[in-house]
C-alpha cells in the first residue's frame, strides 16, 4: 500500500486504521507515508475509504510481496488452497467432517495476532522445531504450501523476510504427544520476534471433560476453553 504525497493533506486519519502501525508522518514533506517493509498489504486503510484526498492506493504487487496480501487481506484467496483466511476450513467444521477423532488433538499455532504481524522467518523457526518432533503439517494449509521441505519445516527462502498480518501452522498429534509439543512451543516462543497463540481442538469426553486442559495447565499456559455443538444441520463424516 502507498500514499500519494501529491494528494496527501497530512490529516493523519489513516494512521488509526493501520493494523500494524506502518503509517507515519514524514516531517520533512509534511505528509503521511507507508513504511513499505512494515506494511502487510491487508488493505484496511484503503477499503475503509477514510482518506479525504483519495491519496491511498494499491500498487501492483509482484512475488514474493504478493504473499503479504494473501495472508493479510481476507478478501484475497490463496493460490494454493483457493480459500481466504490463514488456515483450513476443517477446524471450524469438525462436528460434520469428523476430522479430529477421539484421542487426537488438532493444533493451530497462529503467529502475529493481534496487531503485531509476523515474518516468515519466525514461522520457519517454529516449523523446524516441530518437524524435529515428527509432526506432519496439514497439507491444505497455505503455510504448508510454501514449504520446500515439509519433513524439515523449511519454507521458500525468498519469503522469509516478508511480513504478514498473521500465519497459522496446523497439524494433528495423538493426545499422548501433546505435552511434548507444547513444551517445544513454550521453549521456542521467547526467541521469536512476534507473538504466538495456540489453538487446540479435541473431542469432549463423555463426562464433559476437555482432555487438553490439564496438560496445558500443567505447563503454565493460560486456557480459555470454548465448545461448539452440532445442531443437526450436517451429517457427521465417518
Amino acid at each position: 500500500m502507498r500514499i500519494d504525497p501529491e494528494k496527501c493533506v497530512n490529516c493523519g486519519t489513516c494512521q488509526s486504521y493501520c493494523t500494524v502501525r506502518a503509517i507515519r508522518e514524514d516531517p520533512q514533506k509534511e505528509v503521511r507515508e507507508v513504511i513499505e517493509d512494515e506494511c502487510v498489504e491487508c488493505g484496511v486503510c484503503l477499503r475503509a475509504g477514510i482518506c479525504p484526498a483519495d491519496a491511498i492506493f494499491q500498487p501492483e504487487l509482484t512475488w514474493p510481496r504478493t504473499v503479504r496480501q494473501e495472508f493479510s487481506n481476507p478478501l484475497i484467496r490463496h493460490p494454493s488452497t483457493d480459500i481466504g483466511g490463514r488456515g483450513t476450513e476443517e477446524m471450524k467444521t469438525n462436528d460434520v467432517t469428523n476430522r479430529f477423532k477421539p484421542g487426537f488433538v488438532g493444533i493451530g499455532l497462529e503467529f502475529g495476532r493481534p496487531n503485531v504481524g509476523t515474518r516468515f522467518q519466525d514461522v520457519q523457526l517454529m516449523a523446524q522445531a516441530l518437524a524435529s518432533l515428527g509432526v506432519q503439517f496439514e497439507p491444505q494449509n497455505p503455510v504448508t504450501a510454501l514449504m520446500i521441505d515439509k519433513n524439515k519445516g523449511i519454507l521458500r527462502p525468498e519469503i522469509l523476510s516478508e511480513k504478514v498480518l498473521s500465519a497459522i501452522i496446523e497439524f494433528i498429534v495423538p493426545l499422548e504427544k501433546l505435552e511434548e509439543v507444547l513444551k517445544k512451543v513454550k521453549e521456542l516462543t521467547p526467541k521469536l520476534s512476534t507473538v504466538v497463540t495456540i489453538d487446540m481442538i479435541s473431542r469432549v469426553g463423555e463426562d464433559g471433560s476437555i482432555p487438553t486442559i490439564p496438560i496445558a495447565r500443567k505447563l503454565g499456559f493460560t486456557i480459555r476453553p470454548n465448545a461448539k455443538v452440532n445442531v443437526g444441520l450436517g451429517r457427521p463424516g465417518m
